[in-house]
Parts: C-alpha cells; sequence; structure tokens
C-alpha cells in the first residue's frame, strides 16, 4: 500500500522557515518524481517545487524560486521541502506527491499519489 505522509508544518512569523518533511512508503520510490504542492481556501492546488529521481533536475514556480528548495534521499525514501523567507501568502495546506514520470511535474492532476497535507501558517 502507498503512503505518503508529510510533516513540519505549522506557525511561523514572516520571514521566518520551516522544513517540511514527505516519509514515503512507496515501492518505486527511488524512480519516482516527487513534488510538493499547496492548496489554501478558494484557490487551486498549485505546485512549489518538483525533483526528478535522482535530484539531477528541480522545478520552482517564480513564487517561491530563491526561497524553497526541495531535495531527496532515496535511501531514507524522503523528500524534504526547506522553505526560507516565508511570506503570508505561503499559508497553505501543503501536500507531498509522486509521480512516474517527470513530464508535466508542475500539474496536479498528473501525479498518481498524495499525501494526508500539513497546514503551514504564517503570520504577518
Amino acid at each position: 500500500q502507498v503512503k505518503l505522509v508529510e510533516s513540519g508544518g505549522g506557525l511561523v512569523q514572516t520571514g521566518g522557515s520551516l522544513r517540511l518533511s514527505c516519509a514515503a512508503s512507496l515501492r518505486t520510490f527511488s524512480s519516482a518524481t516527487m513534488a510538493w504542492f499547496r492548496q489554501s481556501p478558494g484557490k487551486e492546488r498549485e505546485s512549489v517545487a518538483a525533483i526528478t529521481w535522482n535530484g539531477g533536475r528541480t522545478y520552482y514556480p517564480d513564487s517561491v524560486k530563491g526561497r524553497f528548495t526541495i531535495s531527496r534521499d532515496n535511501k531514507k525514501n524522503t523528500v524534504l521541502l526547506q522553505m526560507d523567507s516565508l511570506k503570508p501568502e505561503d499559508t497553505a495546506v501543503y501536500y507531498c506527491a509522486a509521480k512516474a514520470s517527470w513530464i508535466n511535474h508542475s500539474i496536479a492532476t498528473k501525479y498518481d499519489y498524495w499525501g494526508q497535507g500539513t497546514q503551514v501558517t504564517v503570520s504577518s
């Protein structure tokens, strides 16, 4: 059974940092594209970071580029999202997701597996 479990969310002040972790029980983890998405009330789920199976390529939208860093440890089946210089507009539920290939890595509907999400709240 595939399971993605996020942790590390919480409340932080503007300018602060958080590190999210995703523990994956996924047989094909070492070959999977992994990503983080976020969703706030009334908005669509949006990509904030993606990483190829070996970490050789990463993707960030302009809204988080230079502030967020995605990484993975294939020995531990873990994906991390380091979030720095947080802003109130980063407030959302953050989800870990997995898919087989890098194609369409920023499109939520293309992902096969999802975690339950972790809340991140940035106060002003």
